[in-house]
């Protein structure tokens, strides 16, 4: 019998972080990081690599299939709007669970003393480059959408907006030349398509050996457990509010807007959950989280091609309901009173920030600085959280994945009914 990819993935982490446990009990540590740990490495930058030439043929030939700038432009409409709504929700959530639990409240003293102590060298990298944002001006973000060069954008994988600007804009060029001068184009973008295609399978082969390397990696490097007991009321908020949106809100969602039963989607969803859980990167993900879409849940190709790379990119629910309980905990645990008012900047500035997050392991970190600047909380407070934000890391990245997937069957449901509406 064949075991699903979903399964092996699920074989590899379990196997990794037995692995991993025994290692750290033997004090082999830095064997597993020697000899183990490039494995997963290895994976996840091939993961990378074929991120950016994904979203660059995919988007090209699902807009050349739309053959029309007003679909381009409704297909376009519907997907922020959704992804704005999942965004705001997280934040809302997150900030309701981080009022009513406050987390803050359990961390005592020493506790808090030597957390800012051991990982104030890793929040300053952090405020450093948040600062480094933070100086530019008001309009920044908009300067930074527009690459001055093409190349350099697509050889930086946290430059991921700047290639789907260009990207589209190539797209509709294509739509709008002769239909005979764009075949050849749209043909060689296809056929390309189904090469890198092609070559991510070859990848997903080696995905539960870099996933029990990943996850052996992780035991070893988790910090010392004393201090990790105090911040497990915060971590436990962050995973029910990201349980609670992929369990609750997103099945909700699919049984508003879509014929999809949310047991369907999980399943056809589980090989793309398990390793944006273990690679912590919606970027690295995205082309299995095509895969699954397209091929598992038969969603039409040029709707997935142009919705997911951009989710990938702009949508981060995981990571704005973590920034809102994040904030929360660090005011509470630093003793900082916050008022409605700072609460709702923060609705707003972690949405904002989370779409400014690159898709890659730990960027919320430097957009939650950004967040806590606004609510006027002392930046060091990073330091309180460093030390689990690695597993709740894991989390919200599968619940970003799950996020764009669960935005992609909305949008491609509308699209259908209003095919079936022109037809009749």
């Amino acid at each position: 019998m064949k075991l699903a990819l979903h399964w092996k993935i699920l074989i590899g982490m379990l196997l990794g972080l037995l692995f991993g446990f025994l290692m750290d009990i033997f004090e082999q540590n830095q064997l597993v990081v020697d000899w183990v740990k490039p494995f997963g490495t290895i994976f996840i930058n091939l993961l990378k690599m074929i991120a950016v030439p994904l979203i660059i043929v995919s988007l090209i030939s699902g807009l050349a299939d739309l053959k029309d700038i007003s679909k381009l432009s409704a297909l376009g409409g519907k997907t922020i709007r959704m992804y704005l709504l999942t965004t705001v929700t997280a934040v809302t959530i997150g900030l309701l669970l981080a009022n009513i639990v406050k987390p803050g409240n359990y961390i005592n003293e020493e506790s808090r003393k030597s957390l800012l102590v051991n990982f104030a060298g890793d929040a300053a990298v952090k405020i450093n480059l948040a600062q480094e944002t933070k100086n530019t001006g008001p309009l920044q973000p908009l300067v930074d959408i527009v690459p001055d060069n093409f190349f350099a954008a697509a050889s930086n994988n946290a430059s991921m907006l700047q290639v789907i600007l260009f990207v589209i804009l190539f797209g509709i060029g294509l739509i709008l030349i002769d239909e005979k001068k764009a075949k050849p184009v749209v043909d060689f973008f296809k056929g390309l398509n189904d090469v890198i295609l092609k070559i991510i399978e070859f990848i997903m082969l080696a995905a539960p050996i870099g996933v029990f390397a990943l996850m052996a990696a992780l035991m070893v490097e988790i910090p010392d457990f004393s201090t990790l007991q105090a911040l497990l009321v915060y971590g436990l908020t962050v995973i029910f509010g990201l349980l609670f949106m992929m369990y609750v809100f997103y099945p909700g969602l699919l049984l508003l807007f879509t014929k999809v039963k949310p047991k369907r989607f999980f399943k056809a969803m589980a090989p793309a959950q398990l390793l944006a859980f273990s690679t912590s990167s919606s970027a690295a993900t995205l082309p299995v989280t095509m895969e699954c879409v397209i091929d598992n849940l038969e969603i039409d190709e040029e709707v997935a091609s142009f919705v997911l790379p951009l989710g990938a990119t702009v949508n981060m629910d995981g990571t704005s309901l973590y920034q809102a309980v994040a904030a929360i905990f660090i005011a509470q645990a630093l003793g900082i009173p916050l008022d409605l008012q700072t609460q709702l900047m923060i609705i707003l500035t972690a949405s904002l920030a989370s779409i400014g997050s690159a898709a890659v392991p730990s960027a919320g970190m430097v957009m939650l600085v950004i967040v806590l600047g606004q609510a006027g909380i002392p930046e060091a407070g990073l330091a309180l959280i460093f030390a689990i934000d690695r597993p709740l890391d894991m989390f919200r990245t599968a619940v970003n994945v799950t996020s764009d997937a669960c935005v992609t069957v909305i949008v491609a449901s509308s699209v259908e009914k209003k095919k079936h509406k022109h037809k009749h």
